[in-house]
């Protein structure tokens, strides 16, 4: 059976500041171009936010990561690039140390996590954006 693969561009709009599940709109978009068995490559366009696989069941665990993420580049007005605004290279150090692309494999037409696992773009800036997210899945599809 021959591989195909599929483009997309996905919008995922913050609210600041925090972690925001986009399961839905993956598997959605998986549905959409009949995904069977493959890889789902993810790619956020952005040097100030970022992407992670983490606990979905438990709200605390992204706060908490929040936290943790701020604890290693703080808000500060010594930094060299502050044209943008306090939290704005905070941003670039957070996004530096976590992930900017994931791969996520796909059986059965279905994103391979586990079982409280979720995927999240990770907004590092405190104001709302509109973040995009280039998706590319490659493997078979159902006819």
């Amino acid at each position: 059976m021959p591989l195909s693969q599929s483009l997309h561009s996905l919008d995922v709009h913050t609210t600041g500041k925090g972690l925001f599940e986009i399961n839905q709109p993956l598997q959605g978009w998986l549905d959409l171009v009949r995904a069977k068995e493959g890889l789902l490559t993810l790619f956020i366009r952005h040097t100030s936010a970022s992407l992670t696989v983490q606990e979905n069941a438990d709200p605390t665990v992204a706060l908490d990561l929040v936290d943790a993420l701020d604890g290693l580049a703080p808000e500060r007005t010594d930094y060299r690039h502050s044209s943008e605004g306090p939290d704005d290279m905070p941003s670039h150090i957070k996004s530096m140390v976590t992930q900017t692309q994931l791969a996520v494999p796909v059986q059965d037409g279905r994103m391979v996590l586990g079982t409280w696992q979720g995927v999240f773009v990770i907004e590092h800036r405190t104001r709302p954006h509109k973040r995009k997210i280039a998706l590319h899945y490659l493997g078979n599809t159902s006819d």
